[in-house]
Parts: structure tokens; sequence; C-alpha cells
């Protein structure tokens, strides 16, 4: 409401930050969380098994160096700018809901930053010092050490954040107390956190096995002990994400289980949710299979590319997983506080005596007039459909009305059908936010919907038309 509305109609405002956040996730938990522990124990073996009167075991160490490489890469580059574009997508899209994050968060967030700016410094020590600290055992012994710092800080910035993630699907007491400390200690925290770590080891493993099959050379030595340690990791990490992955299933508020098939596949593929459920099963096996055969039968040759179904395998998995957490807190952003249209839930006995427009700062119309009701539909769009849904893009609300009321091609829309079920959207589709305006309001949307249908005119965001701002 205090705020300009940024959107895209094409694909959605919540597209939007969901891609950026999902590469960020798997880049995160799969390439810096669970890789760089893992790349710090190669190189501790590699200085353990080090011939006489040398600083290390040059095999295991190149092979380290060369995964940290591509770490380093990624994590340094897509990364970070996926890292800040979380921050610039969510500002653009739902200020209201980062601001109200911010400030309950502030002091968390600001160590986190603190946190995050001591690991990128340690990433760049880390690997680039690599190769003086073969110079000697003591220069060697404190880059070991910048590698186990370089993990805890990496480990703390996840953990920070994961409860801010926690918190916007389960308040908890914060609602009654308003405390910082009830805010973070959230229901959700602790099981969330004990499943992304081993989440992470198990991505990492995937991506550093698939990764040694061609980093060493075919039938070596350091190919077969390598990754027999990288299997071993793996299938250390799997019960312990498995367990997790249930003890957090289980803390999930259960008015939110209702919106786990939706979740996983959206409204057009809810039926697919059992195949989902059994292709996370599925990931979870290939990481058994293939990592089991390499600990305990090494002598049986897999071929190369097969290493990569548990990397798509762990890599789908954790999507699904962020794209579970993003829906089935709907109908709200911060639960039980924000509605996901960034309207506050104790709010709504206000906009819907008075109205939405009334309170929208960057609305060039505050009241519906017979002069003004398009654009005040539009606007009464922008405000209350907007962060989810677009006219002509992906989630059309057009569409949705059309297969709604199985509507033939050029068939209209029905008025008094439509105001029906709006008015009572939130018993109809659970994961629907109540309509937060008065009953002007109501009709002028359904006006403007209707307009839509007919004309498939696209709605433009603020950053393409401008501020058109009026007096109140």
């Amino acid at each position: 409401m205090d705020f300009p509305i940024f959107h895209l109609d094409f694909m959605g405002d919540r597209l939007l930050i969901a891609i950026i956040a999902v590469i960020h996730v798997l880049i995160n938990h799969g390439l810096a969380v669970g890789f760089i522990p893992l790349v710090t124990l190669l190189e501790y073996l590699g200085f353990r098994k080090a011939p006489k009167n040398e600083v290390v075991n040059v095999e295991w160490d190149n092979l380290a160096r060369r995964l940290m490489t591509i770490a380093f890469i990624i994590t340094t580059t897509i990364g970070a700018m996926t890292g800040v574009g979380i921050w610039l997508s969510a500002s653009l899209v739902n200020p209201a809901s980062i601001g109200s994050l911010i400030r309950v968060f502030y002091g968390a967030w600001f160590v986190e930053w603190l946190t995050f700016v001591t690991e990128v410094v340690l990433i760049m020590i880390y690997y680039l010092s690599w190769k003086k600290s073969n110079t000697s055992i003591e220069a060697k012994s404190k880059h070991i050490m910048f590698g186990v710092k370089l993990s805890i800080a990496s480990w703390i910035t996840m953990a920070i954040i994961v409860s801010i993630l926690g918190f916007m699907m389960d308040t908890g007491s914060w609602v009654a107390n308003k405390t910082f400390v009830s805010g973070f200690t959230n229901p959700i925290y602790l099981p969330q956190l004990m499943f992304r770590t081993p989440l992470a080891a198990l991505m990492a493993g995937s991506i550093a096995l698939f990764l040694t099959m061609f980093l060493t050379p075919n039938g070596s030595e350091i190919r077969r002990k390598a990754s027999r340690v990288i299997a071993l990791w793996m299938l250390l990490a799997t019960p312990f994400c498995a367990t997790a992955a249930f003890l957090y299933h289980s803390k999930i508020p259960t008015l939110m289980i209702g919106n786990l098939p939706v979740a996983v596949g959206t409204m057009d593929f809810q039926s697919w949710y059992d195949l989902l459920v059994y292709f996370i099963f599925g990931a979870l096996f290939s990481v058994l299979v293939v990592a089991g055969i390499t600990f305990f039968r090494p002598k049986i040759k897999i071929p190369k590319l097969l290493y990569i179904i548990p990397v798509l395998g762990m890599l789908g998995f954790a999507g699904i997983f962020e794209r579970i957490r993003e829906f089935i807190r709907k109908p709200y952003v911060i639960g039980n506080y924000m509605y996901s249209n960034t309207l506050r839930k104790d709010e709504y006995p206000l906009f819907k005596r008075d109205g939405l427009l009334k309170y929208a700062t960057y609305s060039p119309v505050h009241e519906v007039t017979e002069d003004n009701k398009l654009l005040a539909g539009e606007q009464v769009f922008l405000l209350a459909c907007s962060r989810c849904h677009t006219t002509n893009g992906i989630n059309s609300v057009i569409e949705k009305f059309e297969d709604m009321y199985s509507l033939k091609e050029g068939e209209k829309l029905k008025p008094e059908m439509m105001k029906a079920y709006i008015s009572h959207i939130e018993n109809a589709r659970y994961f629907m936010p109540p309509f937060p305006g008065n009953e002007q309001e109501l009709d002028a949307l359904i006006m403007y919907i209707k307009s839509i249908q007919e004309n498939r005119v696209p709605l433009e965001g603020v950053q393409e038309k401008g501020l058109q701002l009026t007096e109140k």
C-alpha cells in the first residue's frame, strides 16, 4: 500500500523471485555449505597421506583444488549475483514483507552480513593461497584451518537465513509477544536446519562424485580411493536427511499440509503429487545405489555419465523442496501475519470498511465512481491480485476463471458468478487470501477482469507506465 507496484505480466512477480531463489539455493547448498567441508576433508586426507619428505600427496591435493576451483568460480559469480538478486527481486515485488522481516530480524541479518563478508574473505584466501600453502607443513596446516573456518562461516550464514525462512511459514508465539527471540526460535527453525544440513552434504557429495569421474584418470588409484571417501560421505548423510525430512514434515502446521498437492506441482499438476513424491524417494534411492556400489563394490564399473543421476536427483529434490516451502505457507507470505498480497491480517477489517484505494498511496484513484470504475478495478487488481496472478501471462486470472467455469472459446465471464466466487474465495481455495476490499471495489475488479478477457491488454507495472499520482 505504501509502495508503487512493480509487475511483470508475462511471467508473474512470484516466478521472478522463485527462479532466482531456487538457483541460489542449489548453488549455496550444493557448492558452498555442503561442498567446502568435503573439499577440506579431501585436502586434509591429501595432507595425511603425504609421502615421506613431502608436504602433501599431490594427487589428492590436486583433486581437492580442482573441485574447489569449480566451486569458487560458480559461487563467486552466479551464486553471488543470485544472492543479490533475491534482495533486489524481493524488494521490487514484495517490499512490505521484506520490510517486516527486516524489522523483526534486523540484528540477525546484521550478524549474517558480517558472517557473509567473513565468508567472502575466507574463500578468497582459501582458494588463492592454495598452491603457496604446499610449501611447508605449517602453511598447509593453516590452509586447512582456513577451510574449516570457511565451512563454519558458510553453515552459520545458512543457519541464520533458515530461521527467517521458518518464521515465514510459522511465526509461532511471535504474533502474540513480538520479540526477536520468539521469532528466531520459531517451531520450524530447528527441523528445517536439521534437514538442510544433511541435504547440502548429499548435494555436495553427488556433485563431487560426478566431477571426480572427470577430474581423475580412468582406473587410477586416486579415483578409486577418493570416490570411496565421497561415497561414504553420501551414505552417512542419507539417513540423517531422510529422518530430518520426516521430522520437518511433522512440524509443518496442519492447515499447510492440505496445500501439499498444489504446492508440489500447482493446481494444473496436483494429480502428479504421488508421482513427484516417488521422484523424491527415487532421488534418495539413486544416491544410496550409486554411493553404495562405489563404496562397497568399487570393482563394479559404473559408466561415467550414470553418476549424473544422483546429481539431477538431488538438485530436483532440493528444487521441489523450495517450491513446496514457498507455496505451502499460502495464503500467507508471513504466517498468520501478512497475506500473500502483502496486506496485514489485522488491517483487513479496515480495508473491508473503507476500501483498499483510500489507503493506496500510489493509486491514481482513491474511491470508485462510475467514471473511473475500470481504472479503479485495475488498481484493485494490482493491489490485491498481482503478487501471484497476471492478466494474460503465467498464472493468468483470465485462464483460471475460464477453466473453472469450463467456458468455450469466445464465451464471456458472468459477473454474478465471479462476484459470488471472489466474495468467499478463501472458502473455495484455502490457499487464497480473502478479498480485502469493499463491495464497490469488488464490482470494479470484476468489470476490469471482464475487460481484459475481451481486450487481452497486458497489465503494466510502475516500471513501465511510471507514477500516476493524484491528490487525495
